[in-house]
Order: structure tokens, then C-alpha cells, then sequence
């Protein structure tokens, strides 16, 4: 009994650890993009909002900004279906949140005779856990947009229906070559054969066996968050967003989402093509380099390395992606959907194909 209560405990320390470090790094994505789109504009960003006077280049912002939002006017259209235009929002976030569960954060961790997997739900087939519960995120979208009763909003559902559901396609198909490399739906399976060397040197990442299917997903995911250059279901410009019809908290939940999908795809990319928590020429008990050279670590150092690697790597494809939205003008719809089944399609089966002729060769 006491077993089963401290594996509990462990599960539960997990999951609250990683909820908070998702949606710590959430809100300072939007401090990111804020600064980030300041420095390309030559402008200062967010710099306000004090605590006692500091203000620390405005990294308190995102909790105001959080704080704004919990308290504004949650505001709900007459015209609307109430009960579902309610419930879109919660759609969107839970499908999004929940995939943190399938993510490895690092290798294990010894504790005396316990030994504790960094993860916290190592599913057998915890790759299409992800991509099904992205997919299904698409319902609060139509959702959204059809229960807001405005044509406008129903055509933001319908573009990103289309949209999300053109790209999946494309999503899966370039990652068939990497699961023929790599023969594991199980993340952590996939990143312990990436911690093995080509040549003697070379960590044996994704990005090195599968580059072509690397820039596929990379395109076919940017493509997924809904973001600029594919922010057709948004299009704010355009006014004619999903989420027209929807402000406060409810807003809020939108807009957390899309920065969620940031996250969630920076840490598939992190640990399908990056190594994951691979740290190169670093083994369970240190450092084994290739000319020879050792250098053993204590336990707890690798694990902090582990770590620290995992979140570096995390940390620059979040930058990358918001970089990517405030350097390229959006697509026409037209556009949208030729990438998607007239390139990056075809493109997926030509990788799988490759792949197949390489491995048989």
C-alpha cells in the first residue's frame, strides 16, 4: 500500500512539474514574441509593469497581462449557441495541454533504490498520442466558429478545419521514414537511438537520418499552430478570426493555445530530430569523447545536463518559430493548400520511398 501510494505521489510531483514549467514558458512566450517583434521593428517591447518598482525589462508583463485577462469582460454574443461557444475554448486547450503528458523531459533519476522515469506517461505509442490529440484540438476550432453564429467566424472554422486537417496529412507522412529508422511509436525509445553514434562521432539524430522529413514537419507543423504565414483561420487582418466573437478569459484561452501548440511542437522537434535530452558523447556515467578522452560525471550532473540540454534545444525552435512569424507576409488561401498537397505531400512520399531504398541497400 505504501508503494502504491509513494508511485502516486511520484506521478502527481510529475505531472504538477510539468504543467508549471508548460505554462510558465507559455506566458514568457508572449513577453518573447513581444520583444522579439519590437526588435525587428526597432522598438522597445514590453517594458512596464512594475513589481515594487522593478521592472526587469518587463518580464512581469505576462502576469499582468494574465491578471487583465481573468478579470475583463467576458462578453457572450445573444445572437450565439451559449453552451458550445462556451466549451470551444476548453476544447482547444485541454487537446493541447494534455499532450505535455506524452513529452520526455530527461532519462531517469536515482534516488537511493527508486528509480524515476523523467516523464510522465511513457505510452507505448506515445507519438500518436501527440498527433491525435493535436488533431482533435481542430474540433474547438469549427466549434468556435460555427456556435458564434456570424458567418465570418464560420469562415475561420472552415479555413482551419481545411487547413489543419490538409497538413496532417503531410505531418504523418514525414514521420513514417523516422519511425523506419528509428522502429519506436514510444518517445523515449526514440530518443535513446538517437544517443548512439554514425562514424564514431556523429550523434545519430533525426536531423542528420532524416533531413528531408525534418523540414516536412518543420513546415507542416508551423502550419498546424495556426500562426503567420499560415494564419488563415485567424486572419486578423482580415477580420474574420474563429474567435471573433469571443473576448476575457475565454480570448485568453485561444490565444494560450496557440502558444501552447508553440511549445508542444518545438519539444517534437526537440526529441524526433534534436536528440531530445541527448547531450552528445554524454553516457549514464559521463562524458565518452571520440579521440578517447573520459570524463565521468556524478549521477545527478548528468541529469542536470540531460535537462538543461532538453530545454536549450525547446527554447531556440520556440524562438525560431515566433522569428518565423514576424519575418514572412501570409500566404493566400490558394497558397496554403498547394504547399501542403502539391509539395510537401509529395515530398513525404518520395522520403518514405528513399528511406526504404537506403535502409534495403
Amino acid at each position: 500500500m505504501t508503494e502504491t501510494l509513494t508511485e502516486i505521489l511520484i506521478v502527481f510531483i510529475k505531472i504538477v512539474c510539468a504543467l508549471v514549467w508548460f505554462l510558465l514558458l507559455t506566458l514568457y512566450l508572449t513577453w518573447l514574441e513581444r520583444k522579439e517583434s519590437a526588435l525587428i521593428q526597432d522598438r522597445l517591447g514590453a517594458n512596464r509593469a512594475p513589481i515594487f518598482g522593478i521592472r526587469i525589462i518587463g518580464l512581469f508583463q505576462p502576469f499582468a497581462d494574465a491578471i487583465k485577462m481573468i478579470f475583463k469582460e467576458d462578453f457572450v454574443p445573444s445572437f450565439s449557441r451559449k453552451f458550445l461557444h462556451t466549451l470551444a475554448p476548453f476544447i482547444s486547450f485541454f487537446f493541447v495541454a494534455i499532450t505535455i503528458a506524452a513529452i520526455p523531459f530527461g532519462d531517469i533519476l536515482r534516488i537511493g533504490n527508486r528509480t524515476i522515469n523523467l516523464q510522465i506517461l511513457d505510452f507505448n505509442v506515445g507519438l500518436l498520442f501527440i498527433l491525435a490529440m493535436l488533431s482533435l484540438g481542430i474540433y474547438g476550432i469549427i466549434i468556435s466558429g460555427w456556435s458564434s453564429n456570424n458567418r465570418y467566424t464560420l469562415t475561420g472554422g472552415l479555413r482551419g478545419a481545411a487547413q489543419v486537417i490538409s497538413y496532417e496529412v503531410a505531418l504523418g507522412l514525414s514521420l513514417i521514414g523516422l519511425i523506419m529508422v528509428y522502429p519506436s511509436l514510444r518517445l523515449s525509445s526514440i530518443v535513446v537511438y538517437q544517443g548512439e553514434l554514425l562514424f564514431g562521432f556523429l550523434p545519430k539524430w533525426g536531423i542528420f537520418l532524416q533531413p528531408l522529413g525534418f523540414v516536412i514537419f518543420l513546415f507542416a507543423a508551423l502550419a498546424e499552430t495556426k500562426r503567420v504565414p499560415f494564419d488563415l483561420p485567424e486572419g486578423e487582418s482580415e477580420i474574420i478570426g474563429f474567435f471573433t466573437e469571443y473576448s476575457g478569459l475565454k480570448w485568453g484561452l485561444f490565444m494560450m493555445t496557440d502558444f501552447m501548440e508553440i511549445i508542444i511542437i518545438s519539444t517534437l522537434l526537440t526529441t524526433l530530430f534534436f536528440g531530445g535530452w541527448q547531450v552528445p558523447w554524454l553516457a549514464s556515467d559521463g562524458f565518452h569523447f571520440p579521440w578517447g578522452g573520459e570524463l565521468l560525471l556524478p549521477h545527478v550532473v548528468i541529469v542536470l545536463f540531460q535537462v538543461a540540454a532538453f530545454n536549450i534545444k525547446v527554447f531556440f525552435f520556440c524562438w525560431l518559430q515566433i522569428l518565423i512569424r514576424w519575418t514572412y507576409p501570409r500566404f493566400r488561401y490558394d497558397q496554403v493548400m498547394d504547399l501542403g498537397w502539391k509539395l510537401l505531400v509529395p515530398l513525404s512520399l518520395v522520403n518514405i520511398i528513399g528511406t526504404g531504398i537506403i535502409m534495403t541497400i
